[in-house]
């Protein structure tokens, strides 16, 4: 079994939100990394030591990789000489809900091409529970080694929360779940090296469940939070009024708070992976289904008010000009993934709105039915834009000059909270 001081490489594969950050923290712990993608752009901006992930430092990457403790490359064969593989891989939806786990499987296959005795493999990459066991620990058992004696596997989920500047990949607890107790010890041992707190679990399955409940737990909040919203405005109440009020009990409660949808790449994705698996053993997972019914229609309520707020001016939303602030799916981050400006833009244009945007964190959007420019935030660009509408809260607007400038402002996050203007500002 290996010792700390054994673990000279490792080899993380996926190089994007969640792989990037976990590479620099093992090369900051002393272990050589080699980080396999296969983007060429991603493989080489790492090598000129330019970081394009938000959270890891271009300084800290580039004196990792000029001292030769991380590189990139396209090329699996690096993992012959790797004694940790850690794989970090995007598991998306497809269109019918169901877990989509190609990026999972691909990445096995090329594991189990050079898989060799004494190496560790973890799975970070969010998945259902039994995955680690019943899809990867077959393919690797067909070499003929023994799992738990001549190789290690475990699962770990990531826990990657983009633009938290409190909890980053070190200081953010670790699980750990093993396929057997030695896959935990060993697991225990490498990451030990990295994270400021390890937390070892009975079972990769176990693990996996960790992962899909704390996403669920979010998932559903939420969509109870926007239903909130929703009754609210049946109602005449402000959410927001009534949610900081109910924050102040000291006990038994916890904000949450409602948007315009979900975004980003676990919260609208996750927990489908948990209602997927149990509808194969019979069971309707009813809180993650209402709450993810709810949260879809967030986009649609958030259109459909914006059109009676222009009817009230006199304004059909057919031609209205409507600038979206923020389109990243939360602030202060450059991720576009699942962003629910995306629907909201689509339902616009559909309206016949004539849609501009502005986000200094995503200058241009090259998706499937959006292909678009930020535009410059200028005061003739406020006031000539019928509506401003507010979708993403990025600290960097200065919103009260936003709302002076503009026409109407219709405010999806509270950002305009406590802020006073001649201009009509109407909330979520």
């Amino acid at each position: 079994m290996f010792l700390k001081e054994d673990f000279m490489k490792a080899a993380v594969i996926g190089m994007g939100y969640v792989g990037l950050p976990l590479a620099v923290e093992i090369a900051l712990a002393g272990i050589d990394v080699i980080g396999i993608d296969l983007v060429e752009e991603k493989v080489k901006a790492i090598n000129a030591g330019h970081s394009y992930i938000g959270d890891v430092e271009t300084d800290v990457l580039a004196r990792l990789v000029r001292n030769g403790k991380l590189s990139a490359t396209t090329d699996f064969s690096v993992l012959k000489s790797a004694d940790a593989v850690i794989i970090c891989v995007p598991t998306p939806l497809r269109k019918t809900k169901d877990p989509d786990i190609s990026y999972i499987i691909s990445a096995v296959e090329e594991v189990a091409k050079y898989l060799h005795k004494g190496e560790l493999i973890i799975l970070e990459s969010t998945t259902y529970p039994g995955t680690t066991d019943e899809c990867l620990l077959p393919r690797f058992e067909q070499s003929g080694l023994k799992v738990g004696k001549d190789f290690f596997l475990v699962f770990s989920p990531e826990r990657v929360d983009p633009g938290n500047k409190v909890f980053k990949t070190k200081n953010t607890p670790k699980i750990i779940g093993g396929i057997t107790p030695a896959c935990t010890k060993v697991a225990l041992d490498f990451y030990g090296r990295v994270f400021d707190r390890v937390i070892p679990v009975s079972s990769s399955k176990c693990a996996e469940m960790v992962k899909l409940l704390e996403n669920t737990f979010r998932s559903v909040n939420i969509g109870m939070v926007n239903e909130m919203a929703l009754m609210c405005d049946k109602l005449g109440l402000d959410v927001w009024e009534v949610i900081d009020a109910a924050a102040t009990k000291p006990f038994g409660f916890m904000p949450f708070y409602p948007g315009p949808g979900l975004g980003g790449h676990c919260i609208p994705i996750d927990p489908h992976y948990l209602s997927w698996k149990l509808k194969a053993l019979n069971y309707y997972a009813k809180f993650i289904e209402v709450a993810g019914e709810i949260n879809a229609k967030m986009p649609e309520f958030v259109v459909e008010r914006l059109d009676l707020l222009l009817n009230e001016i006199g304004k059909p939303i057919k031609g209205a000009k409507i600038l979206i602030l923020g389109v990243a799916y939360k602030r202060d981050v450059s991720d576009l993934r699942e962003s629910p400006a995306l629907d909201v833009m689509n339902l616009l244009v559909k309206r016949g709105a004539k849609v501009s945007y502005n986000d200094p964190y995503i200058p241009k959007i090259d998706e499937p039915g959006h292909k678009m420019k930020s535009v410059r935030l200028t005061p003739s660009v406020l006031s000539s834009a019928d509506c401003v509408l507010i979708v993403t809260n990025h600290t960097c607007y200065d919103f009260k000059k936003i709302c002076d400038g503009a026409r109407l402002v219709f405010d999806t996050r509270n950002a305009t909270r406590g802020i006073q203007s001649r201009t009509r500002i109407v909330k979520l």
